[in-house]
């Protein structure tokens, strides 16, 4: 079965986007002088998983950031609904966390990256989640949409590094627990 991995940025307040999905709070600040150790981080990645609210960000992002085979969990989102210059290289799904690692595993995939606030949490609840790199941006938004959510029990994790950078940006990785 694939492992999952999640890298994402937070707000000191826990809020991965605005309530409209806007993320200048996070653009603002990412600057090209800090390497925050993406590139690393996807260069065992066999694919990306996201759902509709992170693809609909991204999706139209010229050129498309990603070198990997991209699927969007959701059961709302239509293939039409696809930039026609994505079709390609953009899989839309109707399954669960579970159902897709399933899938990924026939295709022989190994490792995916798993992005946007309510993708991760689902994979969360299922304990799906290998381990997470959080970057947290020293500012308060006062509301958007959360990186966490409920989970049916605790989610132990280990801290197994962090680094702050100059801009203020704190980053640690957690392995998942339980």
């Amino acid at each position: 079965m694939p492992t999952a991995h999640v890298f994402i940025a937070t707000s000191l307040d826990g809020f991965i986007a605005r309530p409209d999905g806007g993320i200048d709070w996070l653009l603002q600040r990412d600057s090209q002088a800090e390497d925050h150790g993406y590139e690393d981080f996807m260069a065992d990645k066999d694919a990306i998983v996201m759902g509709r609210g992170t693809f609909e960000t991204v999706a139209h992002l010229d050129p498309w950031p990603y070198d990997v085979p991209a699927y969007v969990l959701s059961k709302s989102l239509s293939v039409a609904a696809i930039p026609k210059g994505l079709q390609s290289k953009v899989t839309c799904l109707g399954l669960t966390p579970k159902e897709l690692l399933t899938e990924l595993a026939s295709e022989n995939l190994k490792k995916i990256y798993v992005d946007g606030g309510q993708l991760v949490q689902s994979f969360l609840r299922e304990g799906l989640v290998e381990d997470l790199v959080i970057t947290t941006v020293p500012v308060l938004i006062g509301a958007g949409r959360p990186l966490f959510g409920t989970v049916p029990k605790d989610i132990d994790l280990e801290l197994l590094s962090s680094r702050s950078f100059p801009s203020g940006m704190v980053q640690c990785k957690f392995r998942v627990l339980a």
